[in-house]
C-alpha cells in the first residue's frame, strides 16, 4: 500500500490514522502507517508536551503527525468567558432537564469538567503548535479549513507538510490556493464533522480539483478493499479515524461505550449538531434525538453548543449513563465488531488490499 506520498513521508503504507490517543497513534506508526495525534483536547501545553515526549519514545524514529482545529475565520478579542455569556438561559435549562430526566449525577465536588471544546479557539491551537514545532512531526493537519498563512509558513520552515480536510471541491481549491500540501477528501460517511458529499463521489472530484496535489480519501473507510478503491479513485492514501476506537490501545475508559460501538451497525449513527454546533456524525442516542427534536430549542452554533454541553458530556461519560452515552464515529462502525490490536487491524487491511488487487488483476486478465 505504498504511494509517492507515503514514500515521501517515510511510511511503509499510505494509511494515515487519526486518533486522540497517543498509544494508538504510536501503534499505527509502528505498524507501518502514519499516526496522527489529535490535539484538540490538549488545553494545557505541558500535557501535549508530555504526550509528544511519549510519542518520541514509542515510535522507533518513524514518522508521525499532529492534527489541530484552527477555525477558518478569526474573531479577535473574544475570550471563552465572552462566548459563555452568549449562551441563552433556555438552552441551559434544556440541558439540565435532559440530565434530570435520565438521573445523571453531578460531578464529584472539586472534579473539573473534562474536555471543553476550546481547541477551535485560535489562541489555543497556537499554543499547541508552539509546543509541537519543537518536535520532529512530519505532518500538520487542520480539521477546520486551511490554517492561517503564518502557520502554513512556520510548518514549511520546519520541513512539515500541511494537510487540510475538505468536504467539497470548492473547499479543496481554497486549500490549494492557501498553499496546503495535502487535501483530505472527507466524505459524508465519516465520523465527526462532515459535509454533504459521499466519499465515492467526493474523492475523484477533489483529485481533479487540486491536481497535482496529493489527496487522501476519508469517510467510511475501514477495510483493505476500501483502501484499494480509494487509490483507484486517484487518492495517494487514506485517512482513517473511527476504526481505531475499538482497538485495545484506545483509551475510551468506558466499557459500556465500547460495547455500544461493538454492537452498532452502519445505520446506528446520525449526523447531528448536538455535540459542537456543526454537523458531526456520531452514535445515535437519546441525547442526539432530544437535540434534533423539532420540539426542543435546537443546537446553538459553534462554539456555543460545545461550551454549553461540555459539563453535561463529562457527567454522562463519568457515570456511563448508557441511553445518553455516545461518541463521534463514522458509518464504518458496522465493521467494528471486535476488539483488536492496532497491528491486527493493519494485518486485516493488508490482506483485504491484497484480495482487492488480486480480484482486479483477474478481471483484467493479468492473473
Amino acid at each position: 500500500m505504498q504511494t509517492e506520498l507515503s514514500n515521501r513521508l517515510g511510511a511503509e503504507h499510505a494509511v494515515f490514522g487519526f486518533t486522540p490517543f497517543p498509544a494508538v497513534a504510536a501503534a499505527i506508526t509502528r505498524a507501518g502507517g502514519f499516526g496522527v495525534l489529535g490535539a484538540v483536547r490538549y488545553t494545557a501545553p505541558d500535557a501535549l508536551a508530555r504526550d509528544l515526549d511519549w510519542m518520541q519514545e514509542h515510535t522507533d524514529g518513524l514518522p508521525y503527525g499532529l492534527d489541530v482545529v484552527m477555525p477558518a475565520k478569526k474573531v479577535a478579542g473574544v475570550s471563552e468567558a465572552d462566548v459563555e455569556a452568549m449562551i441563552p438561559d433556555g438552552h441551559r435549562r434544556f440541558v439540565d432537564g435532559l440530565l434530570d430526566k435520565h438521573g445523571v449525577p453531578p460531578l464529584a465536588e472539586g472534579e473539573a469538567s473534562g474536555w471543553r471544546i476550546t481547541g477551535w479557539m485560535e489562541q489555543v491551537a497556537r499554543t499547541q503548535l508552539d509546543v509541537a514545532f519543537d518536535y520532529p512531526i512530519k505532518l500538520l493537519a487542520n480539521a477546520l479549513g486551511s490554517p492561517p498563512p503564518d502557520i502554513v509558513q512556520r510548518a514549511h520552515d520546519h520541513g512539515i507538510l500541511v494537510a487540510a480536510l475538505a468536504g467539497s471541491p470548492r473547499h479543496a481549491r481554497h486549500h490549494r490556493a492557501a498553499g496546503i500540501d495535502i487535501v483530505v477528501a472527507q466524505g459524508y460517511e465519516a465520523g465527526g464533522h462532515t459535509g454533504e458529499i459521499a466519499t465515492m463521489v467526493l474523492t475523484p472530484e477533489v483529485v481533479a480539483a487540486v491536481d497535482p496535489l496529493p489527496v487522501l480519501a476519508a469517510g467510511g473507510i475501514g477495510t483493505g478493499e476500501q483502501i484499494a478503491a480509494g487509490l483507484a479513485l486517484g487518492a495517494q492514501g487514506v485517512w482513517l479515524g473511527s476504526i481505531w476506537l475499538t482497538t485495545r490501545e484506545a483509551e475510551l475508559h468506558s466499557r459500556r461505550l465500547t460495547a455500544k460501538l461493538l454492537a452498532a451497525g452502519p445505520g446506528d449513527t446520525v449526523r447531528s449538531r448536538a455535540l459542537t454546533g456543526k454537523p458531526a456524525r456520531q452514535l445515535r442516542t437519546e441525547w442526539t434525538d432530544a437535540w434534533d427534536d423539532p420540539a426542543g430549542p435546537g443546537p446553538l452554533p459553534m462554539p456555543l453548543q460545545g461550551l454549553l454541553v461540555a459539563e453535561a458530556n463529562s457527567r454522562i461519560q463519568r457515570h456511563e449513563v448508557e441511553p445518553l452515552l455516545g461518541t463521534p464515529v463514522g458509518q464504518i462502525v458496522g465493521r467494528m465488531n471486535s476488539e483488536r490490536s492496532v497491528q491486527a487491524v493493519f494485518d486485516d487491511l493488508t490482506r483485504g488490499f491484497e484480495r482487492a488487487i488480486d480480484r482486479i488483476n483477474r478481471i483484467a486478465g493479468r492473473a
